[in-house]
């Protein structure tokens, strides 16, 4: 296949499956410093196709290849600017989603979601569908040139009002990486909360023991999460219930978590106290299963991802493997459904 294949239409041939957009050493910075110009490789083309060719409706399956080739541009330039991003686990990479969706969403590694929205040649705004509104960093309008061969950053906006938003109205890229910047220290300086001190019989602003959270409201909940076989007598769980915002009506899950001291023999150097930690994530009042497709992640203080379970449907809870750390270690557990993320950060 030649690099002519795919350009200024959808390809014909299927292409193998790719997960990552090699940077192309040929890219090319106008001269203009407040856009981001490079071009669009064969391989971003390749994914494209092999996206899109699962969708029946040619409207549907073009403006899927425009968003998977935005979402490789802007993965382009956040790359060449040092900043990890995943796409793999994002609805723009989920055929059965995007066949009911108009989404071009990127996660940034422990940060969140910028939303990728292409601009067609000589268009005076990018479109931004209602259904991506909220729960994004910020909306990159990416423009194509009329053989779909390079795609330039315009710049983009942190939140929307309505769905045609003039370019003129774009905040320049070159702000795009500072306010990403504020995003992240703002979120650092967020109080962890400190297991050891549960030891204490310590409570957190939002946590609460599980007798006052669960008691008489969700006795088989309570059963199920004291009766597990990690929990021992000395064991102290708290929870805490997250909403899901707006666009799942604000429902609720409650996030269980149980400790469990311990210690390590390390030879002649003697022993090493740790915590044992157990975390489930059950449904919120009223229901008895939860929303399929919730995601629960154990990350690193760096954002690596250590752990991910997902729920399916019918589960009425799902759970992390057990893990343990010493004193002063740092990890955080980042609940997902859709657009709406909640992080909550903890210090053993």
């Amino acid at each position: 296949m030649n690099v002519t294949a795919s350009q200024g239409s959808l390809p014909n041939d299927p292409a193998r499956e790719s997960r990552s957009y090699p940077i192309d050493v040929m890219t090319h910075y106008p001269s203009d410093p407040l856009t981001f110009t490079a071009p669009v490789s064969l391989q971003a083309h390749q994914h494209a196709q092999q996206i899109c060719q699962q969708q029946g409706d040619r409207q549907r399956a073009t403006q899927i290849y425009l968003n998977v080739l935005a979402v490789a541009a802007v993965r382009f330039y956040l790359t060449c600017m040092g900043v990890d991003t995943r796409w793999d686990t994002c609805q723009s990479a989920d055929p059965v989603l995007l066949a009911m969706m108009d989404t071009a969403d990127l996660e940034l590694l422990h940060l969140g979601k910028v939303e990728c929205r292409p601009v067609l040649p000589q268009s005076a705004s990018v479109h931004i569908p209602l259904e991506v509104w909220g729960e994004r960093l910020a909306y990159v309008a990416v423009q194509f040139d009329d053989a779909l061969q390079s795609a330039t950053l315009l710049g983009f906006v942190e939140t929307v009002q309505t769905q045609e938003v003039p370019l003129a109205q774009l905040k320049p890229l070159d702000d795009l990486l500072p306010y990403l910047q504020q995003v992240q220290e703002s979120r650092a300086t967020a109080p962890r909360i400190c297991l050891s001190r549960w030891l204490e019989n310590w409570v957190d602003d939002g946590w609460r023991s599980l007798d006052s959270l669960l008691g008489s409201h969700r006795p088989q909940l309570a059963f199920s999460f004291r009766t597990n076989h990690f929990l021992a007598d000395e064991a102290v769980g708290r929870a805490k219930l997250l909403d899901l915002g707006l666009q799942f009506n604000h429902q609720s899950l409650a996030l269980l978590i149980a400790i469990t001291p311990t210690t390590r023999t390390n030879g002649a150097s003697g022993s090493q106290e740790l915590l044992d930690v157990l975390v489930q994530l059950h449904p919120g009042d009223g229901l008895a299963h939860l929303p399929a497709a919730i995601h629960m992640s154990l990350c690193s203080e760096s954002g690596q991802i250590l752990q991910d379970v997902r729920s399916r449907h019918h589960d009425n809870y799902i759970q992390l493997k057990r893990f343990r750390g010493i004193r002063g270690e740092c990890f955080d557990i980042e609940v997902s459904l859709g657009q709406t993320k909640v992080v909550e950060k903890f210090m053993i």
